[in-house]
């Protein structure tokens, strides 16, 4: 308990810090608990917490308090919901959207899309349609922020309307062209809108929209952290998503299914899977897409990803390919994979282009990021943790 060793204990006995009684059998002794919880307690405060504070931000003990979601053995769960539950019940993405930010799941939520097309379009959409899928979202939010003078200092529903608007304006920025936006505009859901953005057939709908379901909010990950502070800092809520997709623009979080793709590619065909796996394993490289620190037991989000890419009816032998990666890991012992493996593979089934994966993630993390930062605005305190000088 205390972290010492056996010598340094005895001297705290001696000097009357801690008292001592004989054990039951031999020379041993016993320690009240309370005198020595008390004892470790002056020792941490005279430490100061920057240890503890250093270790809770690198999934350690929790840091703050939100009512929004929760980690739990059967995956992430928004304000008591399964988002696994939530999948694959098919609730609509604007429902669990509207859930997260308000704490009702309103089954008759939409995002009207004509509001968000006049956005995109004020937004000069076609300077930069050509762009990948996350960087075009990266620098679409600012420029939507110019248009939108009456973005600061918001009441909470004014901003779920903003929100509304926001995500799908993420969604058209993502279709080919103008006339692509204009249907994906029309479309009724989110994930329907999705699906003709990225040029997908509408029976798409129902696989993504449980793809965004399951990506919605994962507690405090990096891009969720990253729009916390920025939304602590009383900016706007262009500002906080944008921070969230700065942080989520990382080969170690959402670009971490390019990644995945990449592998994928260098495999080429699914006999070359187990290939691929012993090669990585003698040379002592991880295969990316798979075990996550907070699922040692696997990802509860992977298998509906998994199980709606296998009933794809536009599945291709790139899909075919990341099922034989997951089975020649499994033959080999290796640990099973998470939700960037899974997204990749239901990408590569729908037929969808590359990014759509890195794309999709960020489009359903919207939802968490707006909830989080609507939260910590309402709590009006600043994030801000010290750092401990080592330099010279």
């Amino acid at each position: 308990m205390l972290g010492v060793k056996l010598e340094t204990l005895y001297a705290y006995a001696s000097r009357g810090l801690l008292r001592s009684e004989r054990g039951p059998r031999g020379n041993g002794r016993r320690y009240a608990r309370a005198e020595v919880e008390r004892l470790k307690a002056r020792r941490e405060a005279r430490a100061g917490h920057g240890p503890v504070a250093a270790g809770a931000l690198r999934w350690g003990e929790p840091v703050l308090s939100t009512a929004i979601s929760s980690i739990r053995a059967d995956g992430p769960a928004y304000r008591g919901h399964s988002a696994v539950a939530l999948a694959r019940a098919d609730e609509p993405f604007e429902s669990v959207a509207e859930l997260l930010w308000s704490g009702a799941l309103d089954r008759n939520a939409r995002f009207a899309g004509r509001p968000a097309l006049e956005c995109v379009k004020r937004a000069r959409f076609t300077d930069f349609a050509r762009a990948a899928p996350l960087p075009l979202l990266l620098s679409l939010v600012p420029r939507l922020s110019l248009i939108d003078g009456d973005r600061f200092g918001a009441e909470p529903e004014a901003e779920r309307i903003r929100a509304r608007t926001l995500v799908r304006a993420m969604v058209l920025s993502l279709a080919r062209d103008a006339r692509t936006a204009e249907s994906a505009a029309a479309a009724e859901t989110v994930a329907e809108s999705l699906a003709i953005a990225l040029g997908a057939p509408r029976r798409a709908r129902e696989p993504l929209n449980l793809a965004l379901t399951l990506l919605a909010d994962h507690e405090l990950n990096a891009s969720t952290f990253a729009a916390r502070v920025v939304a602590s800092t009383g900016a706007d809520l262009y500002a906080a998503v944008t921070g969230g997709l700065a942080a989520l623009s990382g080969p170690l979080h959402g670009a971490f299914s390019d990644r995945v793709e990449a592998l994928l590619d260098e495999v080429g065909t699914p006999e070359r899977a187990r290939e691929m796996v012993q090669a990585r394993a003698s040379r002592g490289e991880a295969v990316p897409g798979f075990g996550h620190p907070l699922y040692p037991d696997g990802d509860p989000r992977v298998p509906p990803l998994l199980e709606a890419a296998s009933r794809a009816d536009r599945a291709k032998p790139r899909a075919r390919v990341a099922f034989a990666v997951i089975a020649a890991m499994q033959l080999a012992g290796q640990r099973p994979p998470n939700v960037d493996f899974g997204l990749v593979a239901l990408v590569r089934a729908l037929g969808l282009p590359r990014g759509s994966g890195a794309a999709i993630f960020a489009i359903g993390r919207t939802a968490g990021w707006i909830a989080h930062a609507l939260e910590q605005r309402a709590a009006g305190f600043l994030l801000r943790p010290r750092a401990e000088y080592v330099g010279p």
